[in-house]
């Protein structure tokens, strides 16, 4: 059976790049997967969490907004921030929820507070925990 070939890549580093069977992602217009021959596809990806299937082992790997390119058999990702969840710390990412959600809560008192900045972090955070438990 054909593969994908799947590759994430930010602006520090290629996070990964391995031939995966499937791959699932948050595109801004609602999640999406793709199999090998899937047609040509350019994504824009909402921050989340991706997961992608190899010989029926389900991998997950929390990303920031980017954008996916599909054509040729080959899944292209390109991300300001991606993690794998197998390489999430879970104590830094509670730590950084209840970080986020302090600030929410002073943000109500305090208009200096960007409550954007605030919900993106929690938001973020949530995904790290998530994908931990999927794992």
């Amino acid at each position: 059976m054909a593969r994908l070939q799947l590759e994430i890549v930010t602006p520090d580093r290629v996070v990964l790049k391995k031939e995966v069977d499937y791959v699932s992602l948050p595109g801004v217009e609602g999640d999406f997967g793709v199999l090998p021959e899937h047609i040509p596809y350019f994504a824009a990806l909402k921050a989340g969490w991706m997961h992608y299937v190899l010989d029926g082992t389900t991998s997950y790997v929390c990303l920031s907004g980017g954008f996916a390119e599909v054509a040729d058999n080959k899944v292209q990702i390109l991300v300001d921030t991606a993690e794998l969840a197998s390489e999430v710390d879970p104590s830094r990412a509670e730590a950084a929820r209840l970080r986020a959600e302090q600030r929410l809560q002073k943000a109500k008192m305090d208009s200096e507070i960007n409550i954007q900045r605030a919900e993106a972090a929690l938001g973020r955070a949530i995904t790290r925990l998530r994908a931990i438990k999927l794992q």
